[in-house]
């Protein structure tokens, strides 16, 4: 789940797309990805850890992202993900889905 900082905004749909869009920048663990959303958001998005690790999951099953056991920055064992050509292609899709609906919303809002 993506939280925004007033905590009881949700942003349903958006976590796979925010997922694999910070995979383009390489591989990561989990909590680099986490970290790397709520930086970029300038700290409005927040993803918590029992939506981020079941989304990782679902994104593996799918075969949109693989992961492979490596040392974090700081010596502990963790899981680093990287984007897949699945990934790339559907992150194109859920982008462009966001932004078509992203400008429909937009439409609504601008009528009196």
């Amino acid at each position: 789940m993506v939280r925004t900082a007033a905590k009881n905004e949700l942003l349903p749909g958006t976590l796979d797309m925010l997922i694999l869009h910070t995979l383009t920048r390489g591989a990561m663990h989990g909590y680099g990805i986490a970290q790397h959303i709520q930086e970029i958001s300038d700290e409005v998005l927040q993803v918590e850890e029992g939506s981020l690790y079941p989304a990782l999951q679902r994104l593996l099953v799918k075969g949109w992202v693989k992961a492979e056991w490596g040392t974090s920055e700081n010596n502990r064992r963790a899981r680093y993900y990287t984007l897949t050509s699945a990934g790339k292609k559907q992150l194109g899709e859920e982008a462009e889905n966001f932004s078509r609906m992203v400008q429909a919303i937009a439409r609504v809002m601008q009528t009196a």
